[in-house]
């Protein structure tokens, strides 16, 4: 932070405490004595009039402790621009710190739980709760809180994988993450082959289409498409190539997205996860996405 904004942020803190201050000693009042009139705020509402008393004084001291509270809080802790506290604490080093306690606190029933098998692991219910929670905070935002995916975050819980469901692939993905790629192929082949490989991709997975699409878009599959996807649309796990046969889409299955999906490409990122997950607990994550799939 710059000094300038470090000062500007200090200046306004401070005199905004300092002007509540003024505001609650300028307007402070003593009380009245027995028989003593009373003013009124001139306000009246029903014939009931309003009094101008005093805050209580119980209420006038409680302002005052919680101004001093104030300051106290901004001479231990950063509040004031780059000024770090005489305590020096920091949320980062907050967090730190509490990540350490729960490590030291479950790094030997994380490691006990990775010496099994991913998909011995998937059969216990006790790792199974802890892996669901780790996926709750690190992966649901994207595959959704009982991870069935949504539109470009493919669904967990059907069998049906772009790099293969085995336990150890799965927690491959999960450590180092997976990047795809599908080329754009609109400007290569043109609108109209667009259309013809469409047509030719709807009825691989059941779908109808025009015939003479169907067929002009087989022979541009076979050219263009079948070295990533495989001839028969089945796909290549080493790639990461969907399967174009079994009426599973992560980007929509209409002849309108795939089109869309032909023309202009997709670029998926799956994040790798191993430096703030670390092993033991991207296997109890793997385990738990392996069950979901293998129920």
């Amino acid at each position: 932070m710059s000094s300038f904004w470090s000062a500007w942020i200090s200046i306004i803190t401070l005199g905004t405490i300092a002007f509540c201050a003024w505001l609650l000693l300028a307007n402070r009042k003593g009380m009245k004595q027995a028989g003593e009139d009373v003013s009124t705020t001139g306000h009246s509402y029903d014939g009931i009039e309003e009094y101008d008393n005093p805050l209580p004084k119980w209420w006038f001291q409680a302002y005052l402790i919680t101004i001093v509270f104030a300051l106290g809080y901004l001479v231990l802790y950063p509040g004031l621009g780059s000024f770090k506290g005489v305590l020096g604490w920091t949320q980062e080093g907050a967090y730190e710190e509490q990540m350490q306690e729960a490590e030291e606190q479950f790094s030997s029933l994380y490691a006990g739980y990775a010496a099994q098998s991913v998909e011995e692991l998937a059969k216990n219910e006790t790792a199974l709760q802890s892996g669901q929670r780790i996926f709750a905070s690190y992966c649901s935002v994207c595959h959704g809180t009982a991870a069935t995916g949504a539109y470009g975050f493919p669904n967990l819980t059907d069998n049906d994988w772009l790099y293969g469901g085995a336990g150890e692939t799965i927690k491959a993905t999960i450590m180092n993450g997976r990047s795809g790629a599908m080329p754009a192929w609109g400007d290569i082949i043109g609108e109209g082959n667009v259309q013809a490989v469409t047509a030719h991709v709807v009825t691989l997975s059941g779908g109808e289409a025009d015939a003479a699409q169907t067929e002009t878009g087989s022979q541009v599959f076979g050219t263009y498409c079948a070295a990533c996807h495989g001839g028969d649309g089945k796909g290549t796990l080493a790639l990461g190539a969907p399967n174009l046969t079994d009426n599973v889409w992560i980007y929509g299955g209409s002849a309108e997205q795939i089109a869309q999906s032909i023309r202009n490409g997709r670029v998926g990122n799956m994040p790798a996860h191993k430096d703030f997950l670390g092993n033991d607990k991207s296997h109890l994550v793997a385990a738990y996405i392996y069950s979901l799939s293998n129920k």
